[in-house]
């Protein structure tokens, strides 16, 4: 798919790579762009359609599915996270926190808009994912559970919009130079190399993002074969 003459919708697109993503479809022709944020009025952006979306409100997502009915690409990419681990004293909560948004979010946008797409010949979904969807660092264990799950969600809502040509993207990065990071002491790829990573990757056909060298190692990793010790 490309994103020239594209009408695109962006979720959490006040700030990070949502707001990179609004900018960059801009710059690539995009005919319209939808940004969307629990507050519309914090988006940075000229030229784009400000729009309120909360992904935890299920009559928010479906009155921005009547009103944007001529969306062909979805971008899932609002998000939470937050420090913690399964054995934290709030750990339920705060699991349930991040699969509200990271997990049930995204589910509820691709159904609202599954059929929409389907309507303009199919279009695309890219949900953006993590590095972590792969492995559960003990500081990040709740938010990499949410993006596991989104990754599952990914992987299955793409066999299943197959049939009505709809091309699902999974977004893996790591670490990456924006406000939510500013903490965390680590090597950082800017947002728009990921997102130019992204798009390059969504006109391309691919079905799977990989967007930074820590991506790519742990990936490669994970794909390497592992000696059999025999007794």
């Amino acid at each position: 798919m490309y994103i020239k003459d594209a009408v695109v919708l962006i979720t959490g697109a006040n700030r990070g790579i949502g707001l990179e993503f609004a900018r960059a479809a801009l710059a690539r022709g995009a005919r319209k762009v939808y940004a969307t944020a629990r507050d519309p009025q914090s988006i940075p952006l000229d030229g784009v359609i400000k729009l309120k979306l909360d992904v935890t409100n299920p009559e928010d997502v479906a009155r921005i599915a009547r009103d944007c009915a001529d969306v062909t690409l979805l971008i899932n990419n609002a998000g939470v996270a937050r420090f913690g681990s399964f054995l934290a004293r709030d750990s339920e909560a705060s699991c349930a926190e991040h699969f509200e948004t990271n997990f049930y979010g995204p589910l509820r946008l691709c159904k609202a808009f599954a059929p929409l797409l389907a309507g303009h010949g199919g279009g695309a979904i890219i949900n953006v994912l993590s590095l972590v969807s792969w492995y559960a660092p003990v500081e990040f264990s709740p938010y990499s559970a949410s993006k596991s799950a989104a990754w599952a969600l990914t992987n299955s809502v793409r066999l299943e919009l197959r049939a009505q040509n709809t091309q699902v993207m999974a977004l893996h990065m790591g670490y990456v130079d924006t406000d939510m990071t500013a903490k965390i002491d680590a090597p950082k790829t800017p947002a728009e190399v990921i997102v130019k990573r992204t798009f390059d990757g969504l006109e391309a056909g691919e079905e799977e993002v990989l967007a930074d060298d820590m991506t790519l190692t742990l990936k490669r990793n994970m794909n390497a074969p592992r000696p059999v010790y025999l007794d």
